[in-house]
């Protein structure tokens, strides 16, 4: 069959009926050109964000610290090589995002009680409030997303978001 390539491309879904479509079910290959589509703006959002990248004490915070300083705060410290794994960073990247914590006073680094070999990373006492309003603006907009989908659907998109970073990451 010839395709005829001077006709016009039909006219863009609007947000209503992709999200119409979505309660109907998409076939693989239009749920793979919405997200061709839709990557590139949902990056270039993320960069936007007045919540990040921001500066504090000469010091620019990005995603990848927003990501570090939320999974310290999960974690009521943490060590930089349990923080490496997590983040699939390098020890001496993590180490220096740390650093970077530090100086603008949002995180510590303190021996383990248990274990005074070890080091942990806390939150700094006190900076609680401050690194939680920062957070949260930096993760408003997915938490406003997740909280439109039912239990289940968050589920299958955040398995879904795993499976395609686990193709695009994974050789050959």
């Amino acid at each position: 069959m010839k395709v005829n390539r001077s006709q016009s491309a039909p006219p863009e879904k609007t947000a209503p009926d992709t999200a119409e479509a979505a309660e109907a079910g998409c076939s693989a290959h239009e749920g793979m050109r919405r997200l061709i589509q839709l990557l590139p703006r949902i990056t270039r959002g993320l960069r936007r964000r007045p919540a990040g990248p921001i500066v504090l004490d000469n010091v620019p915070l990005g995603p990848t610290h927003g990501s570090a300083l939320a999974l310290i705060q999960e974690n009521r410290g943490v060590t930089v090589g349990a923080l490496a794994t997590a983040l699939d960073l390098g020890m001496a990247t993590v180490s220096g995002l740390v650093a970077d914590l530090e100086r603008v006073g949002f995180a510590e680094r303190s021996p383990d009680p248990a274990d005074r070999r070890r080091t942990l990373v806390r939150i700094v006492p006190g900076s609680e409030s401050l690194v939680e309003v920062w957070l949260e603006g930096a993760t408003a907009p997915i938490m406003r997303a997740l909280q439109q989908l039912r239990a289940d659907e968050r589920t299958t998109f955040v398995k879904a978001m795993g499976l395609l970073e686990q193709e695009l990451n994974t050789p050959g």
